[in-house]
């Protein structure tokens, strides 16, 4: 990770740690770097943020003195912005948002011509740039100022595609859509509507302040009760930018990342389209899909933390299907990034094809108790190498065997080392981490919070 661009983009509190000098600059850079040749077209959505359009026309100036056409797709998602860039020919596209964070923060994802996490070396330039460590970009002048052209037909398009996927109408389906007050909001009721299900919405109604507030799938007991009160078939949830998806069946019971890949993967399998017959996962994800995987015959890989990681094996290798816990899940058939909808969309499409509630197909997957802490240290490296430390993770794999299992690793934000075990009960849990957390302690590499 650089200075300013983690692996979710550049993020900070609004006009603290992300300001709209820095976003004219990003503009600046971009529509410089692939105004090089010819002129460049840069496509942007935001999320509903009330800081989005402020750094919307930020990066519209830096995008358009430099010389680039910016099409702007507004209010919108991430997937969207990823689809148009794809499909439409444009250099790249940015989007605006900080994802589930609170509101007072924002973001600048970018996204290259693939519709893909631009390259770290990108990155590291624009950073370069921020800091002033490369030479002065050329303003443009006369005719060759760049355009800013509307293009909310860019996400018509986007509805239309994600309509045209499902091979059945949702006819008579009782569906409840939490859209988190962000970017779904304008996208989600249309295409759920359009497919003949009886759509039940809520937290649609963004004011620029309250996205992801007591909503979406960070808070995704509102959706439980919205489904149980109004007796539905099933719930999506969906974060701020609308990437990320996690459901409720009609009982009530939460379906995470992890089960969807697991009804999703083997759907998937059944319809011959597992490609590699592997789903991707970072090392996050639950033992329980695992042990579910195998016993379907399914092969996995695990990745770091973060979806870029897992987009990125998925497209070294060609898999169909990876993701995260968190509700991130990249279908490579359809898209090139985590989208929210288009999940609801491919679990809609297993629970009408089997004809079962997705209550049926996600209870398959027991999921393992788990247990993560994170442990202030002095040194992220030193705590993690310390052979007292190591020989206290060994032991417990060595005691969990096949039945659990231990994850110690660095936090790529924080100075924090995240403990993190799996077993088959929470007191083992417990057990385990505040036996590896003590060997710290006593080897004095923790600090005080």
């Amino acid at each position: 990770m650089g200075k300013y661009f983690g692996t979710d983009g550049f993020r900070g509190e609004a006009n603290v740690d992300l300001t709209v000098d820095h976003a004219f600059k990003v503009g600046r850079f971009l529509g410089w770097y692939y105004g090089q040749k010819h002129k460049a077209q840069i496509v942007i959505g935001k999320d509903t943020r009330r800081s989005s359009y402020m750094f919307e026309y930020a990066l519209v100036a830096g995008l358009t003195a430099s010389g680039a056409d910016a099409y702007l797709l507004h209010v919108t998602t991430t997937p969207s912005v990823s689809y148009a860039v794809r499909t439409e020919d444009f250099d790249c596209g940015i989007m605006i948002s900080a994802s589930h964070n609170p509101f007072y923060d924002n973001g600048i994802k970018i996204l290259n011509g693939n519709g893909q996490k631009i390259e770290a070396e990108i990155e590291a330039q624009i950073e370069d740039y921020i800091d002033g460590k490369i030479k002065d970009i050329p303003l443009a002048t006369k005719e060759n100022v760049g355009r800013t052209i509307d293009f909310a037909a860019g996400r018509n398009r986007y509805i239309g595609y994600l309509i045209s996927i499902p091979s059945r109408a949702f006819k008579d389906m009782k569906v409840g859509l939490d859209c988190s007050n962000g970017s779904a909001s304008s996208i989600a009721r249309s295409v759920f509507e359009a497919l003949r299900a009886k759509t039940f919405v809520i937290n649609d109604q963004p004011d620029g302040t309250n996205i992801n507030t007591n909503c979406g799938s960070t808070h995704i007991d509102v959706l439980r009760q919205f489904v149980l009160e109004k007796g539905l078939d099933v719930g999506f949830a969906y974060d701020g930018d609308a990437d990320r998806c996690i459901a409720v069946d009609r009982e009530g019971n939460i379906i995470d990342g992890d089960k969807i890949m697991y009804v999703c993967g083997k759907f998937l399998k059944e319809q011959g389209h597992l490609n590699g017959n592997t789903v991707v996962t970072t090392v996050m994800s639950n033992l329980g899909l695992y042990k579910a995987l195998e016993r379907e015959g399914i092969n996995y890989e695990q990745t770091a933390v973060g979806d870029k990681y897992v987009a990125e094996n998925m497209m070294a290798n060609g898999y169909s299907i990876g993701g995260e816990q968190s509700g991130h899940i990249i279908f490579n058939r359809y898209a090139a990034t985590g989208d929210g909808i288009l999940t609801s969309l491919m679990v809609m499409e297993a629970c009408i094809e089997k004809k079962a509630d997705l209550c049926d197909l996600a209870k398959e997957m027991t999921v393992y108790p788990q247990l993560l802490k994170n442990v202030r240290v002095a040194d992220k490296k030193t705590a993690r190498e310390n052979q007292k430390v190591q020989e206290a993770v060994n032991k417990v794999a060595e005691e969990l065997g096949s039945e659990g299992r231990i994850l110690v690793r660095e936090s790529g934000t924080e100075p924090v080392i995240r403990v993190m075990v799996e077993a088959s009960t929470d007191e083992i849990c417990s057990k385990y981490v505040d036996q590896v957390i003590d060997v710290m302690v006593q080897e004095g590499l923790t600090v005080e919070a």
